[in-house]
């Protein structure tokens, strides 16, 4: 089993990618650590988020928010704004709560022990043992997407996902090196990130070629094998777009619980099958001839749009205006993005 930890690590050395957070592995061999704060802040970014996405978010939280301190002082709607476009909104407020725990319970220091690290806001058993292999060199054993197919290819498993979860930990476990298992750990994912990968594996130039099972058996580009996923419910909603004489934006901010909590966006109705509608002012809203589409986890979201210019006087029934040089559609969360994006493309406000 070590063997082949020591095959990849191999190939790690020569082939690891080139992240803002991650520390080389010619630097780590001479007991050079990343910052955990840095290592954290990304493996909360990169949940269900490409590398490609999160490399200038992250980049962009360092300046603002250099050190955990820093971001646990920092103003709630700053976060939410700087956040805008990675989705998931609860990620961000979870950032948050356990920014603050990390300082409130453990004077701003990260602590290296998994277990404790299980008990902070926001973090499960996969970003715990992330944090503790790639940032404190712990002998903990990551199991995301990346890994998982990895090791049903190398030993052939066809359960099907999610089931076959705990038999791939064990598997996954096993190959786990006690040496420089943080760069392990940051091997097997760059392994499924960038050669075992979803479709046409590259197998030709795998570390682990010559041992994995699933080549052998001709079944590779068809493992892991999933359950088959349920079909997604379209939910449909009304987005109300008012904006007064003076270019000032109508916007509330949601409930904290629930999805884009306590995020600003523009008011509009419940998100169902049969949507109220539920207008923030009266007024002689028009229907604009385009629907805003985005999906989210477990629904494909439909929204109607309605738009109208107010006096400036309006005074609305909720939500408040936000001056429009103030105004920042890059704040909006995506969803919100989009119904502004159809809004100014058809009324040709850009």
């Amino acid at each position: 089993m070590r063997d082949r930890s020591l095959q990849l690590l191999d190939w790690y050395d020569v082939h690891a990618r080139s992240m803002p957070w991650r520390v080389p592995p010619s630097e780590r061999k001479n007991g050079v650590l990343p910052d955990p704060y840095g290592i954290w802040l990304s493996e909360v970014m990169l949940q269900q988020t490409t590398v490609a996405a999160v490399r200038e978010y992250w980049r962009k939280f360092m300046v603002l928010w250099p050190s955990v301190i820093d971001l646990a002082a920092a103003d709630d709607a700053d976060v939410m704004a700087a956040w805008a476009g990675l989705g998931y909104y609860a990620r961000a407020r979870n950032l948050l709560k356990c920014a603050r725990a990390v300082v409130a319970d453990h004077g701003g220091v990260f602590p290296r022990d998994y277990a404790v690290l299980l008990t902070l806001p926001g973090i499960g058993p996969y970003t715990a043992s992330a944090v503790a292999a790639i940032a404190f060199d712990r002998p903990e054993t990551v199991l995301d997407g990346n890994v998982e197919r990895v090791m049903s290819r190398l030993y052939n498993l066809h359960t099907p996902l999610p089931v076959a979860k705990p038999e791939l930990m064990v598997l996954a476990k096993a190959l786990t090196p006690v040496e420089r298992p943080g760069d392990y750990a940051q091997a097997v994912m760059d392994l499924g990130a960038t050669i075992c990968t979803p479709k046409s594996p590259a197998c030709g130039i795998c570390p682990w070629r010559d041992e994995c099972i699933g080549r052998l058996e001709g079944t590779a580009p068809n493992l892991p094998k999933k359950t088959p996923k349920k079909a997604v419910p379209v939910r449909r909603g009304i987005a109300y777009v008012a904006r007064r004489a003076d270019g000032a934006w109508l916007l509330e901010t949601r409930a904290e619980k629930g999805l884009l909590g306590g995020m600003l966006g523009f008011p509009g109705s419940d998100w169902s099958e049969d949507p109220q509608p539920a207008p923030p002012l009266v007024a002689d809203w028009a229907m604009l001839d385009a629907t805003a589409r985005h999906t989210f986890t477990h629904f494909h979201l439909e929204l109607v749009i309605f738009w109208v210019t107010v006096p400036d006087n309006a005074v609305p029934d909720r939500g408040h205006f936000v001056d429009g040089g103030v105004f920042s559609p890059a704040a909006l969360p995506t969803v919100m993005r989009k119904v502004y994006d159809l809004v100014a493309d058809s009324l040709l406000l850009r």
